[in-house]
């Protein structure tokens, strides 16, 4: 429920917090005062849509932040979850209005998008008027209040289940029965270039792999020449190692008696065939990588070849041939084997249909029911609102042909204002003044189901007086027993029986060269004195007066 709302720098408004009570609160005050300022405010913290305008003039920007106790696992929570908003327990909306039209909208001091704050705002807040009946307006709502008063949020929940398995069923089979008809217009073709890139078995990186390969094997070819004639020049017949082996055994036999002498130039030596081996073992290895057959290098040409004509002739990339050999050979056995798996899915999707069928027509019979109570209770509250000759009907068109998420049915609420006068929906047939009791009437058959925590009333009892006002207030004081609601009136009916009297007003400031809007809080003698006011008018007088306490003392008796 509302816990408070305050007002920074908005039109006729520097500074204001207002704090809520439960049960009734009614907003009285002179024409101007700024009644429609502070709903509109209010409406601008739900998520309403923002005006520069409502920034008070020489300032940059105005705010407004309202505050909810919020109940666990009430909707406007699992709309904080699903944004990963963090649920406290209490929420709090605020929106800043800035002077060049841009808004920004915060929840609990996280910034988030303004469709969120006004998903939550809906969630928590009703606000009803003659001229804005928004939570009716849509029939959708309409079907989601008769779900609402019969107890259907579970049955509802079953067929939307039963909605998404038959739309996954019969989305499967049509991705499939187009597939087969694709595949059966290119079946000549599939079934040929299926086959030839199954002879040709392209694989992964295979072009890189085998140009590498030919790349290696022609460089060789040029340089094979040169390896051979060093190699014959370091270990062939022309090799200096076997002179220099024998030179080396004739110094160590003379160089037993000289072996300072013999001794550096043997170890030099050494080094040399040492070095020169060493390098015919090079040598050798390097033939050998160049050694190769020149068929081989054929092969693979012939390969790159035939690989890169077949990306050419199909338009992929050599890389991708692996890859469309695949889809191909799927696209064949698919031709070959959908007909069987094509029977699987139309059975499923038979039995998805049949169940979600069975499931909404069972919520339909459930729903006609359910009107007919709902219609019932609603007529029962129209004869104390002076709606005696009317009578309202809840409309449930059952259409099989136009299955949805939640049944078959669309539900509108309609009403025939006078015996011989013709239905039809409420929102087109009602008057203001008729459509905002009908709208009562409803709210407080409601009020336990399907009503958001805080209910707003702008003026619904315009235009009546006397013993409807009377009605209007009786009615306003039982929907308070069950949410929170706050009433703006002129009627001293209706403010006679609310729980919190906040009075808004008008000052001048700085001599006169500007006014403010205020609200206070009503103590029982002040109360009394504003609803003579609005009985009497200018000049309250002593039968205005008693009046006013006779009001009070019947609304509390």
């Amino acid at each position: 429920m509302l816990a408070r709302l305050s007002i920074r720098d908005i039109v006729l408004i520097e500074r204001l917090d207002i704090e809520f009570a439960t049960g009734l609160a009614v907003l009285t005050g002179e024409t101007g005062a700024g009644k429609s300022i502070l709903l509109d405010a209010f409406a601008l913290a739900l998520g309403g849509r923002g005006d520069a305008g409502l920034v008070r003039h020489g300032v940059e920007q105005g705010q407004v932040t309202a505050v909810f106790d919020v109940p666990k696992n009430h909707p406007a929570t699992k709309i904080l979850a699903e944004n990963g908003l963090e649920d406290t327990g209490e929420m709090i909306l605020r929106r800043v209005q800035l002077a060049d039209g841009r808004t920004r909208a915060f929840i609990n001091d996280q910034s988030i998008s303004v469709q969120t704050l006004k998903a939550v705002g809906a969630a928590l807040v009703e606000i009803h008027g003659q001229h804005d009946e928004r939570a009716l307006v849509d029939a959708a709502t309409h079907r989601r209040l008769l779900d609402a008063f019969a107890g259907l949020e579970k049955d509802v929940a079953a067929v939307e289940t039963l909605w998404d398995a038959r739309r996954t069923a019969n989305t499967a089979l049509e991705e499939h029965r187009s597939a087969m008809e694709r595949a059966a217009r290119e079946a000549d073709y599939l079934r040929h270039a299926s086959a030839e890139l199954k002879q040709l078995a392209p694989k992964d990186g295979e072009e890189t792999s085998l140009a590498n390969r030919r790349t290696t094997m022609m460089q060789g070819e040029k340089i094979a020449s040169d390896l051979r004639e060093a190699q014959e020049a370091v270990g062939g017949h022309h090799s200096p190692v076997s002179t220099l082996s024998a030179a080396v055994r004739r110094l160590e036999r003379r160089g037993v008696n000289s072996p300072a002498l013999v001794e550096p130039a043997v170890k030099a030596i050494d080094m040399a065939i040492n070095a020169l081996e060493e390098a015919d073992q090079h040598l050798q290895a390097a033939l050998a990588a160049t050694d190769f057959d020149p068929a081989e290098l054929e092969r693979i040409e012939e390969r790159l070849f035939a690989l890169r004509a077949a990306s050419r002739k199909y338009s992929t990339p050599v890389d991708g041939l692996a890859a469309l050999a695949a889809k191909y050979a799927a696209d064949v056995v698919l031709i070959d084997a959908g007909a069987s798996r094509l029977k699987k899915l139309e059975q499923a999707a038979i039995e998805a249909d049949s169940r979600y069928a069975a499931a909404a027509k069972k919520l339909s019979l459930v729903r006609q029911k359910s009107a007919e109570k709902l219609n019932k209770a609603v007529n029962t509250e129209l004869a104390p609102l002076k709606l005696e000759r009317a009578r309202f009907m809840t409309q449930v068109a059952t259409d099989e042909a136009a299955p949805g998420p939640q049944g078959f049915d669309r539900v509108e609420f309609w009403v025939q204002t006078n015996p011989g006068t013709k239905a039809g929906p409420m929102m087109k047939v009602a008057s203001g003044g008729e459509l905002s009791r009908f709208l009562l009437a409803l709210k407080v058959v409601l009020s336990d189901r399907g009503s958001a925590p805080t209910l707003v009333f702008d003026e619904i009892d315009t235009g009546v007086g006397g013993a409807v006002a009377d009605a209007i207030g009786g009615r306003l004081a039982r929907l308070a027993g069950k949410v929170q609601v706050m009433a703006v009136t002129h009627a001293p009916q209706v403010a006679a029986r609310a729980d919190q009297h906040l009075l808004i007003s008008k000052d001048a400031l700085d001599k006169g060269k500007r006014v403010a809007t205020r609200v206070n809080a009503l103590a029982a003698d002040h109360r009394r004195e504003e609803i003579a006011r609005m009985l009497a008018g200018a000049e309250i007088t002593a039968e205005a007066r008693a009046a006013a306490e006779r009001l009070l003392k019947a609304a509390t008796a």
